[in-house]
């Protein structure tokens, strides 16, 4: 059985970046409200609703003041989405093995029972900050109790993807899979490491709308998921809602919005030859080729 649910995200929407925006004094009624719409949406849906908490960029090993903080900051959102009816918590972009756990913890100890799903950020490194391959973070916090455990953000599907694959082999249970939709690839790994091809400067994040994916990108992506045996998948930073409709339908779901998925065969200019003008295959040759 697949399951479809409503991501309530309030990335960085925590205490301790509202602070170094001036917004701290906002912080409960943000995530509550937030929480609240997700609600009702999902009501209105039948879909789940997931609470989010993420890295906080305060943890630091070791550092027991840094590590009180972080767990105080992860208590207070889990309470929030519990009390406001969260389906279940992700745990989401952790870059060390060690916040994911605290994460893991707090989810478990005020979660009253909501499942946890933990994903780790993979980088340019082939594993965590703190020294643990993927796969082997993606072990400990399964055996630790998280119901799903993979990788979000970061990379691409194409850099992305071998990743999973390891995953897949270390781990029991669900996995998740939510890349950014960019053109990522061995020898430029993440988003952060992509360079704009006409200015030459890092595109990140400005101007990475350069390196898109294209749909059938997205769905050759969705295809190996689920040959892969990814049971928990969707897109992370630049996801748009064409592209989550190509991985809903590869997946057997027939969102609303697949009314309007497209049918070429129609298209005066490239549909079917025997159904248009000749005048329409030659003004179809004329934008379709190369320039001389």
């Amino acid at each position: 059985m697949r399951s479809v649910f409503l991501y309530r995200s309030k990335y960085y929407g925590h205490r301790e970046k509202l602070r170094l925006i001036g917004k701290e004094d906002q912080l409960e009624i943000m995530n509550r409200t937030a929480l609240s719409i997700a609600r009702d949406v999902a009501k209105a849906t039948g879909t789940l609703m997931a609470g989010n908490i993420c890295n906080t960029t305060l943890y630091r090993p070791g550092d027991q003041d840094t590590i009180s903080r972080v767990q105080a900051m992860f208590k207070e959102q889990v309470e929030w989405a519990v009390e406001e009816g969260a389906d279940f918590i992700v745990g989401e972009t952790f870059s060390e093995l060690g916040e994911a756990m605290l994460a893991l913890e707090a989810i478990k100890q005020f979660g009253k029972g909501a499942p946890a799903v933990i994903t780790f950020i993979p980088s340019s490194k082939d594993g965590t900050l703190d020294g643990f391959t993927y796969e082997e973070a993606c072990r400990q916090v399964e055996e630790a109790g998280a119901a799903v455990v993979g990788l979000n953000c970061g990379r691409g599907p194409k850099s992305i993807l071998p990743i999973m694959a390891r995953i897949r082999k270390t781990c029991k249970g669900p996995i998740a899979c939510l890349p950014v939709p960019y053109r990522t690839n061995s020898d430029f790994p993440t988003m952060q490491s992509l360079i704009d091809p006409d200015t030459k400067q890092q595109a990140f994040p400005y101007n990475l709308p350069a390196h898109c994916c294209s749909r059938t990108e997205i769905e050759n992506f969705a295809k190996e998921c689920k040959e892969l045996g990814v049971q928990y998948v969707g897109l992370c930073c630049g996801s748009c809602s064409h592209y989550l409709r190509v991985l809903a339908e590869v997946y057997g779901r027939k969102p609303p919005a697949s009314e309007y998925s497209q049918d070429m065969s129609k298209h005066f200019l490239f549909g079917d030859k025997t159904k248009f003008h000749q005048k329409h295959q030659k003004t179809a040759k004329a934008f379709a080729s190369t320039a001389i």
